[in-house]
């Protein structure tokens, strides 16, 4: 099964795909986690990357769409995938949905965990009061979801139009929230 975890920062992503790596037994691609390797791993592409962040530059959907595709091409990836973090914006969307209809591993489902924005506000103000981080008040975290709002709404209207997204409700307990996410991903025939 191939899928794409879309949320808001604080909506639980990071912790329900690693539940779902589990579940699934297919690999969590975290293009932070991606890129990071890459770079410690001196690899052409990191190299690039390496450069580009140390210039204080944000690295390119060119480079970051090759690094899928190279860990795409994994045979751990051949039972599907879970992709946390991108696509970020719709250019991000359509590249990466041209990218696996090349290679014939066309994503299979989009999963919108939603969560009240003021539920993430305060989970994310927890989060950084835990961290000792001063720099989460809750003005900035809504400043931070307003953005992360305006860039993702056409992602989410992209995988609604080609018939791929599945809204969760990413509120309550982690079992609840991980519990809802499998049941959507039963396709219907499975059920009846």
């Amino acid at each position: 099964m191939r899928l794409v975890l879309l949320g808001a920062p604080g909506s639980g992503k990071g912790t329900q795909a690693a539940r779902l790596k589990e579940h699934l037994q297919v690999p969590h691609i975290s293009t932070g986690d991606l890129l990071r390797a890459e770079v410690a791993a001196g690899s052409k592409l990191g190299l690039e990357a390496k450069e580009v962040m140390a210039s204080g530059n944000l690295v390119s959907d060119e480079i970051l769409l090759g690094m899928l595709e190279d860990r795409f091409s994994r045979p751990d990836t051949r039972d599907g995938f879970i992709l946390d973090g991108y696509p970020r914006n719709l250019a991000q969307a359509d590249a990466l949905d041209k990218l696996l209809t090349r290679i014939r591993q066309p994503m299979d489902y989009a999963v919108q965990l939603d969560v009240p924005t003021d539920l993430l506000v305060e989970r994310i103000a927890g989060r950084a009061k835990a961290e000792g981080r001063a720099d989460d008040s809750p003005e900035s975290v809504r400043t931070r979801l307003k953005v992360y709002d305006d860039q993702t709404a056409p992602v989410i209207e992209f995988y609604r139009q080609h018939g791929q997204l599945t809204v969760v409700d990413g509120v309550g307990g982690l079992d609840d929230v991980f519990n809802r996410i499998i049941e959507a991903l039963v396709p219907a025939k499975e059920v009846g």
